[in-house]
Parts: structure tokens; C-alpha cells; sequence
């Protein structure tokens, strides 16, 4: 059996994200909600995402803004938070294995938390 390498450049980061979001656009439940807010604007969402993991994973400060905002009104609950990271964690460990694998594991999952809490929240927030 092969031996995964960890995450450790940015083309890791890139095939990372470009295998995760490719196996995003073709999953049933969360790529229709993805392939219609991004329509042909794949490759500019596909940039920002380079530029956040490695602001998260290399502490490079190469994305700067608020991620959540554009978030905030996807048609989204928690079974598609549950997909988007049995998805990410799926095609993440087929790729790669180490501390920092899992320090992108672990704050994707925390990020799923958050953005579900949160969307959550203004969802009750606007219906009071």
C-alpha cells in the first residue's frame, strides 16, 4: 500500500481542493445547491478557497475577508453540513494523512459547526 504524504505546498492545497469540490459538484444532495450560486464562477470560488486553506493551514496570508456571508442564505440545513464533510474527510484521507490532514479535518469540521449554527440562528432571527 502507498504511503500518503502529508499537506505540505500549495499544489497539495490545490489538488485538495479541486478533488473535493470536483466530487462536491457531482454529489446529488449539495451539488445542485454549489453549481447553481457559483454557476460559471468555478474557478474564481476554486481561487479563494487555494488562498483560505493556506491562510488556515500555513498561517500565509493569503485570503483576507469574511467567509460566512455568502453562506448566510443557502438553502442549506444540517444534513448538507453532514455531506459537505463526509465528503471533504472522504476525499482528503484517499490523498493525503498527516498533522496537518488533520488539522484541515479538524477545522473543516469545526467551520461546518459554525456555519450551520449560524445560518441557524439568522434563520430564526429573521422569522421573529
Amino acid at each position: 500500500m502507498e504511503t500518503l504524504k502529508d499537506i505540505s505546498t500549495l499544489e497539495d492545497i490545490k489538488q485538495m481542493v479541486d478533488t473535493f469540490y470536483g466530487n462536491v459538484r457531482k454529489d446529488d444532495l449539495i451539488g445542485p445547491i454549489f453549481n447553481d450560486k457559483l454557476q460559471d464562477r468555478w474557478s474564481e470560488h476554486l481561487q479563494k478557497m487555494y488562498n483560505f486553506w493556506q491562510t488556515i493551514l500555513f498561517d500565509v496570508r493569503a485570503y483576507s475577508g469574511t467567509p460566512f456571508p455568502p453562506h448566510k442564505h443557502l438553502p442549506v440545513d444540517q444534513t448538507h453540513f453532514d455531506r459537505w464533510i463526509q465528503i471533504f474527510n472522504t476525499t482528503i484521507d484517499a490523498q493525503f494523512a498527516g498533522v496537518i490532514t488533520e488539522e484541515a479535518k479538524m477545522r473543516a469540521t469545526n467551520m461546518a459547526f459554525m456555519f450551520s449554527h449560524k445560518i441557524e440562528y439568522f434563520r430564526n432571527a429573521e422569522n421573529h
